[in-house]
């Protein structure tokens, strides 16, 4: 993704504490210049802007807020903002947020005690389609994998021809519009194969087909 593709989009900052809001605006602005800022301090000012028509590429979400959990927005815009890419930015580091965040679409998870140059290093990976995950983080979701075998060792699922496609895309960090000009097929169409592999596979998130992708050997 070049600077010119993020033209006209946007980045939403969900986090209470006004001092760590401004910050992590900076930082986003700093990687990403092209992308115009819209901050929430709770969530109830982050639905007014989702319900305007700006095209959301980034929310950086936190999960403490004072009128509610980070989690249920995640879930959220997860329906209405497929597109979104969602970032958990928060001090919260036990499995249970962690895995909580990630089943309701979260598709990265940064702590926020990190120095800025650090943190900057994990937002420019996005580009790539790579996950914004803290190190810890990814340990733990390994670590997960390591002590559940029986996720890795589970059938594999028959999948038609198109939906491998589909999930091999999604393995590669691809939003539904990258997918459906990959295919070349529709938004619309690239929306349904994925509710149908969601429900073949019996997952809830983009972060659970990435990782059934990569058990399937697809991202190679």
């Amino acid at each position: 993704m070049n600077e010119n593709s993020i033209v006209n989009h946007y980045a939403l900052i969900v986090e209470d504490i006004p001092e760590i809001n401004h910050w992590l605006a900076n930082m986003v602005q700093q990687v990403f210049p092209n992308i115009t800022i819209h901050q929430a301090f709770n969530i109830r000012q982050a639905k007014i802007l989702l319900h305007s028509k700006n095209t959301y590429l980034y929310a950086f979400i936190d999960l403490g807020l004072p009128d509610g959990y980070g989690v249920d927005l995640i879930k959220e815009i997860s329906v209405s903002h497929p597109n979104t890419v969602q970032i958990v930015t928060t001090i919260y580091d036990d499995d249970t947020h962690l895995y909580a965040a990630l089943r309701a679409g979260a598709q990265g998870y940064l702590l926020k005690d990190h120095p800025p140059e650090l943190f900057q290093k994990y937002l420019k990976q996005l580009e790539d389609g790579i996950p914004a995950l803290s190190p810890s983080i990814a340990r733990k979701i390994l670590a997960h994998f390591h002590n559940h075998p029986t996720l890795i060792d589970k059938p594999v699922v028959a999948l038609t021809p198109r939906e491998i496609d589909v999930l091999r895309c999604i393995g590669r960090g691809m939003k539904i519009s990258q997918v459906a000009q990959c295919l070349q097929i529709s938004e619309h169409t690239v929306s349904g194969y994925v509710k149908e592999i969601y429900r073949k596979l019996n997952i809830s998130s983009r972060a659970e087909a990435a990782l059934e992708a990569e058990r399937r050997g697809l991202t190679s």
